[in-house]
């Protein structure tokens, strides 16, 4: 790519960089010199299970990786035991050390699935921060005011609102900062929230001499409603380690608008890729729904792999397009004879539901069905009845198709 082409796949989807002149310039120098980029991006391991919008940031690491630059996955497990106070209205409680390093191989284990582990640097901050001297962190602290600190908006709204906030928080934009000075950071990625503290690096290595590094900041990403930001609290999320027919089902629910967001923050796709598919929707040349489908094989793909993004959309279009029987579903052991025929004692024996009682509430909101007919092409029969009794002969019908929601689950009987 040209240096134009670089910047313009590396600052794809930002919302913000600071500052992209900068950014130029260093990448001329490294084009020119031979020498990749140190890119930084620090993670605190508080919540190990990664779904979609987390990986909004970790995809922008994989696009300085792809033009060949140095990725560092930093995980603060120092600065996890400060926790951080971004958008926080109260003292966050410090996690221990083992929490920490739990959460941090469960970290190293998911972010492999979008980086390339052969060309990725993982550190810990506990590694530099950890040896600070008394003397050391004094000398950090006077290089930062608390004017500049307390501008920080969660700290001046707690101020305002009569708060408390701990001296230890005052401590966690400096600790981030000095990562950068650590690592002589040439770029650091974050969120949106963590303007503040990639701004404080910038200050730092100028006062300890070095080149400040540029800051490129990340939207958050919305959730499948389009409204909200992608949240496991509040269901609208997609995890990565979800089944791909799972996915694929989540991802055809979005809106044609979100859609193209989801391209953008997503995929490894360059801007001109996604504005001439963009364009081919516009003037018919292509259905909104085959881009929508591209999409979701892109995501699974990354995740799961090829293979397993096209047997996902099958599954789908046969399940909702053609309304028969997916080629992706759970087979069970056989279930025994003499155990009781119904559905919602079938349901929680096999473990398609975790009990009794969540059986009898999926069938009561009409979530099972039972299929009828020609399994290549199904009749879908909803049970709302909770009492409702499965009668199989093993001897002239062994089988039952159910279905429970999106997945389909093929049940012999004894």
């Amino acid at each position: 790519m040209t240096i134009d082409e670089q910047l313009a796949y590396l600052t794809k989807g930002a919302e913000e960089t600071i500052r992209a002149e900068e950014l130029r310039a260093k990448l001329e120098r490294s084009a020119r010199t031979g020498k990749p980029l140190r890119v930084k991006a620090g993670f605190d391991p508080t919540a190990p299970d990664i779904h979609l919008g987390h990986t909004v940031l970790i995809r922008k690491m994989k696009h300085f990786q792809d033009l060949g630059h140095t990725v560092i996955f930093l995980i603060g497990d120092f600065t996890g035991l400060i926790g951080d106070p971004s958008g926080q209205n109260v003292t966050r409680p410090p996690m221990t050390p083992e929490e920490v390093a739990a959460n941090a191989e469960t970290y190293k284990a998911q972010v492999f699935k979008i980086l390339d582990p052969l060309k990725t640097v993982i550190d810990f901050n506990n590694r530099w921060l950890g040896k600070l001297s008394s003397l050391d962190w004094i000398t950090l602290c006077s290089r930062y005011t608390v004017a500049r600190l307390l501008e920080r908006d969660d700290f001046s709204k707690r101020m305002k609102e009569q708060r408390p906030i701990a001296i230890h928080e005052l401590l966690y934009p400096l600790s981030q900062g000095y990562d950068s000075i650590a690592l002589e950071a040439d770029v650091e990625l974050g969120g949106t929230d963590q303007k503040f503290n990639l701004l404080v690096g910038r200050t730092l290595q100028h006062e300890y001499g070095q080149e400040p590094q540029v800051i490129m900041t990340m939207p958050i990403l919305e959730g499948l409603d389009g409204v909200q930001k992608m949240s496991k609290s509040l269901g609208n999320y997609i995890g990565i380690n979800e089944p791909p027919a799972e996915m694929f089902g989540k991802l055809m629910s979005i809106s044609d608008e979100m859609m193209w967001r989801y391209y953008l923050l997503l995929t490894d796709m360059t801007p001109a890729e996604i504005d001439e598919l963009r364009q081919a929707v516009a003037l018919g040349r292509e259905h909104p729904m085959a881009a929508k489908k591209a999409l979701a094989r892109h995501i699974i793909a990354d995740f799961s792999g090829r293979e397993a993004a096209e047997r996902a959309q099958r599954s789908f279009e046969i399940q909702h397009q053609q309304g028969g029987i997916s080629d992706v579903l759970t087979i069970h052991k056989p279930y025994p004879a003499g155990e009781s025929r119904k559905l919602f004692r079938i349901l929680a024996k096999l473990g398609i539901c975790a009990s009794n009682s969540e059986a009898q509430r999926k069938i009561k909101e009409g979530a099972v069905y039972i299929a009828r007919g020609d399994l290549g092409q199904p009749e879908w029969h909803r049970i709302t009845d909770p009492t409702w009794e499965l009668h199989v002969d093993p001897k002239a019908h062994p089988m039952a198709i159910l279905r429970v929601g999106r997945e389909t689950h093929q049940v012999a009987f004894l």
